[in-house]
């Protein structure tokens, strides 16, 4: 029996001791980022995560309806979550930050684009995306999904699957807007349910609401029997997002 060998193209890299040094270092720069953010995080609950674009301008109808949303959700008793930056997220934190509960900011180092905004009661750095995708859900009540980009359809997609796979508590997962989400939401039902990718009851985990008192509300009504405390069984989930 013959063994295959490597390509040669590959053998520096595995003999390179101080790659894996760096490898194994970084392992330990991860778990320290976990660490703090959840030692900073796990008293703000309940919490509502507010997902949109970095690139909305100030005066525009989408940055003036997240604040309001944001300041009626803080008002109410829930931190509301954004990505720290500008635009969408800085609506958020700006909407918050005078309310009654905290406004937090998990901010993402990028070569462009990100800047943290002045408007954080919490303010928490990310080298890694992952780590900062987990405490946007590890955290969170429901998820508030303002118009946005590919970040923002990454943080939707990301919180639909692991409703659906049950990998994550169910939540409300509210899209506002009704005529962004419009041609998206129609393709799920036609598209994606007609071919089978997903159940027509997938469908359920998605909420279009546009007023703002309608989307606290919704909040409320679907915790109205069950409360915001986790039981044992849903913290152990939450351990494996």
């Amino acid at each position: 029996m013959t063994t295959k060998k490597l390509p040669s193209m590959i053998e520096p890299a595995l003999l390179n001791s101080n790659s894996a040094s760096h490898e194994s270092w970084h392992a330990f720069e991860i778990m320290a980022e976990f660490v703090s953010a959840t030692e900073r995080l796990k008293q703000i609950t309940p919490a509502v995560s507010i997902f949109g674009s970095a690139r909305t301008p100030v005066d525009h109808p989408y940055y003036k309806l997240t604040e309001e949303v944001a300041r009626l959700l803080s008002d109410a008793g829930f931190s509301v979550i954004s990505g720290g930056g500008p635009g969408i997220m800085e609506a958020a934190n700006k909407g918050a930050f005078p309310g009654k509960a905290p406004s937090v900011g998990l901010n993402i180092e990028l070569p462009f684009e990100q800047t943290g905004n002045g408007y954080q009661d919490i303010s928490i750095n990310f080298k890694h995306f992952f780590m900062r995708k987990v405490m946007f859900v590890k955290y969170a009540s429901a998820y508030v999904v303002m118009p946005g980009g590919f970040g923002t359809l990454d943080e939707l997609s990301e919180a639909l699957t692991l409703v659906q796979t049950g990998k994550s508590l169910n939540i409300p997962i509210i899209l506002v807007c009704e005529p962004f989400w419009r041609g998206l939401v129609d393709w799920f039902k036609t598209t994606l349910v007609d071919e089978k990718m997903i159940s027509a009851s997938d469908m359920e985990m998605i909420q279009v609401i546009d007023k703002p008192e309608d989307i606290v509300e919704a909040i409320f009504k679907h915790y109205e029997t069950r409360g915001f405390k986790l039981s044992a069984a849903e913290e152990q989930l939450q351990l494996y997002l």
